[in-house]
């Protein structure tokens, strides 16, 4: 039996390095996002910063998280056994959980997600105990902390609505004192505001990032909460002394200073409190099975975990562990990435593409905003609006400056959002009030982008379908959590070593799955074409050509290959194989339109003269979406009618198909040859092809309309193949204007 549950102990650390992997890649995005926004150093400068943090935070951690052996339920009331199943269940359901929300680059809270996967766990195993007891479902009480997991729900709620309107308003009153150009105000604010700020952020290493640390003695803990107004006013002068000595003498750049500080501090903080999420209760195990194992005679099944209630200690050779695994995952991890690319995304300054959608409410938001913003400029004189409004015009754009290397903020917003943070954490802590870290960065960071009018009306509906995404996956993350670790329990409560393994093959799987679809879904961000074209420095058209000559056709090569597909699905009946067309259309559609929302920068970045030539892009984009809306009217009707069991297509047709696509098949491989060799001699015998294949589509028609009066085929077939025939007519129309825009674009000079 010992032997059995040393298993499970070994299997709650492996899954804990899991869990540490997921969980950086996860919230990473609390201390990086800020200073990669900003550009405040270069990625392995502000990496390495970040790394130090999270190595210092890890040391200096408290030790075993309270909340994994006490806060949610009352340990002295479970088994060894029991308390088990909590601790395997709560672990597969966290590596699943965070890495599915990884994979979609949603940052969601690792604290939320622990807290209600210990209460999910621990109510299902309470139940079970309490029915097999005789009990009823009021009996709850004397195993949940209830208190708790309210406390928290309400912390959550309080942050997000605290969080981003803190943001709002001191964004709003920052930018009003130091514009987009704040030079000028630096020189006379930039001490007292830098003071201000790195007290603040001083005060959160103190009170957050170091302020559980074992050499932190209860003497030296009563000094600093009874002294925390004398700490920050001597931290404020020292800092604004400092900085302003250090401005005079080697010009420091006081923004960048406080966001690499805030930076720093973050993480430290992230590391010391947010690590026992991945590891307590991993840890939580290991000191219950000791506990087994150490006293004479217990049993799994009778010993109850009354020692959990005391306080634990964690050896510094795991924080240490921890920490070094945390920091390799930060440098190597893709998804910590994604993660990131999404705030920095929503918070960012300038327009372009939008990775979410409009939704009814984000569009009723905006056109209320709007009316209210109508009202306030009637009643607020003009002269105030306009000069208002020239303190919030940013920057002209340098002149050969790369896009990619432009910031998606300027530091005084980056600076901000670290302070702002750490104000809010550093205050909750110090009233003992549950939060997110995740939550409150997150809200700080959409607050000040909403203040800097970073959501204007291009933008707006997109950016606030995107924050009420991942605040509503905030609080899916809360049920689901629940959910899946109550059905967990249920599953080891009753499948014992069998469900366990189970649980772990599902869990492999999962990771497995979203490893590949992330995966695909790098490469194919990495292979569209706006990163190409508005990566690089100001082109010149044969630069351009170049590039949009060699991704049309590839989505020509693409298009190609799912029209035959389509053609060979039908022809054997293959659901398979035009379901993996029909999904191929949705990726072309996406790419396409794509394309399509960065006209604009594409065109800025001709040199003057090529923007003459701008317009026949235009128009080829414009005939790709045509194209790929056809092929999108072919593979969806084809699947359906497959997927439904309707009778296939008949020999006779099989043959005309094939035939057609052989010609087709032979149109695209010349159109694909003249583009990629810029060769647009002799067009004459492409349209005369081209009008052959019209002709023989024609021919097919009356065939069916013949067909049809005949009654050899059903009514389903016919609006397959007659829907079928006009869209691959629609395809060859597009493909032969698409050729001309090109062969336009490339004699434009």
């Amino acid at each position: 039996m010992d032997t059995f549950y040393l298993i499970i102990t070994v299997i709650l650390f492996a899954l804990a390095i899991s869990d540490l992997i997921v969980g950086v890649s996860n919230d990473a995005v609390n201390f990086l996002n800020s200073a990669i926004g900003a550009k405040a150093a270069k990625r392995r400068t502000i990496m390495i910063i970040a790394s130090l943090g999270v190595l210092f935070g890890a040391t200096f951690s408290s030790g075993m998280m309270e909340v994994a052996r006490k806060g949610i339920f009352h340990p002295d009331m479970f088994l060894f056994s029991e308390i088990m199943i909590i601790f395997l269940a709560v672990m597969i359901t966290d590596v699943i959980l965070l890495d599915l929300f990884n994979t979609f680059g949603l940052p969601t809270s690792t604290t939320v997600s622990i807290v209600f996967e210990l209460l999910g766990a621990a109510v299902a195993v309470s139940l079970l105990k309490i029915w097999g007891m005789g009990g009823t479902a009021y009996d709850l009480s004397v195993y949940i902390n209830s208190s708790k997991a309210l406390a928290i729900i309400s912390g959550i709620l309080l942050s997000i609505v605290v969080s981003f309107t803190a943001g709002v308003f001191f964004q709003y009153l920052t930018r009003l004192v130091f514009t987009f150009k704040y030079d000028k105000q630096l020189r006379r604010w930039g001490a007292i505001w830098g003071g201000f700020s790195i007290s603040a952020i001083t005060f959160f290493i103190l009170l957050k990032g170091i302020g559980g640390a074992s050499f932190l003695t209860t003497e030296m803990a009563a000094f600093i909460k009874g002294n925390t107004f004398k700490i920050i006013l001597i931290s404020f002068v020292s800092w604004t002394v400092l900085l302003q000595f250090l401005r005079m003498i080697i010009h420091l750049d006081i923004p960048r200073t406080i966001v690499l500080i805030g930076t720093f501090a973050l993480a430290m903080a992230f590391a010391g409190n947010d690590l026992v999420n991945f590891i307590g209760v991993p840890l939580a195990g290991f000191r219950a099975f000791q506990e087994l194992i150490n006293t004479p005679g217990a049993l799994p099944d009778t010993l109850l975990m009354t020692v959990m209630k005391g306080k634990v200690s964690t050896p510094t050779i795991f924080l240490l562990l921890a920490g070094l695994i945390m920091v390799i995952t930060l440098w190597f991890s893709k998804k910590a990435q994604s993660v990131t690319k999404t705030e920095v995304n929503l918070g960012r300054q300038d327009e372009g593409y939008e990775r979410f959608g409009s939704s009814a409410l984000s569009r009723s938001i905006v056109r209320g905003a709007i009316s209210l913003s109508q009202v306030f400029r009637q009643i607020i004189p003009a002269g105030i609006h306009r000069r208002i409004d020239r303190r919030f015009k940013p920057m002209e754009e340098v002149a050969g400056v790369k896009i990619a290397d432009k910031p998606a903020f300027d530091m005084i917003r980056a600076a901000v959002n670290l302070t702002l943070a750490s104000i809010i954490i550093s205050f909750a802590t110090s009233l003992k009030l549950p939060l997110s870290t995740t939550y409150v960065t997150f809200m700080v960071a959409m607050g000040s982008s909403l203040a800097d009018r970073a959501w204007g009306r291009e933008s707006a509906v997109y950016r606030i379908t995107g924050v009420f995404t991942v605040v509503g996956g905030w609080f899916m993350t809360a049920l689901i959590a629940f959910l899946v670790s109550f059905t967990f329990a249920v599953t080891i409560h009753f499948g014992g070593g069998i469900g366990i393994t189970i649980l772990l093959i599902l869990a492999f799987y999962f990771i497995y799955r979203t490893y590949v679809l992330h995966n695909q879904k790098v490469k194919t961000e990495e292979e569209s074409v706006q990163n190409q074209l508005i990566s690089g420095e100001m082109v010149n058209q044969e630069t351009l050509v170049t590039i949009i000559s060699q991704n049309i056709v590839e989505v020509l090569e693409t298009i190609q290959s799912v029209f035959s597909n389509t053609i060979i699905g039908l022809k054997n009946e293959d659901r398979k194989i035009l379901k993996n067309a029909k999904n191929e259309v949705h990726s072309l559609s996406e790419k396409t339109k794509s394309l399509r929302d960065n006209i604009s920068k594409t065109i800025q970045q001709l040199e003057m003269e090529a923007v003459e030539s701008g317009h026949f892009y235009v128009q080829e984009l414009d005939n790709l979406r045509e194209i790929v809306t056809s092929l999108k009217f072919i593979t969806e009707p084809s699947y359906t009618h497959i997927n439904n069991n309707h009778k296939g297509l008949i020999a006779e047709q099989v043959n005309e198909l094939n035939n057609l696509n052989k010609e087709i098949n032979k149109l695209f491989d010349i159109i694909q040859d003249r583009i990629q060799g810029n060769n647009f001699d002799q067009l004459e015998s492409i349209e005369v092809l081209q009008q052959e294949i019209l002709e023989g589509i024609e021919k097919i028609r009356r065939k069916q309309v013949k067909r049809i009066k005949q009654n050899i085929v059903g009514t389903k077939n016919s609006l397959l193949y007659l829907s079928l025939l006009n869209e691959a007519k629609n395809i060859l129309l597009h493909i032969n204007k698409l050729l001309k825009s090109q062969r336009d674009f490339i004699n434009q000079k």
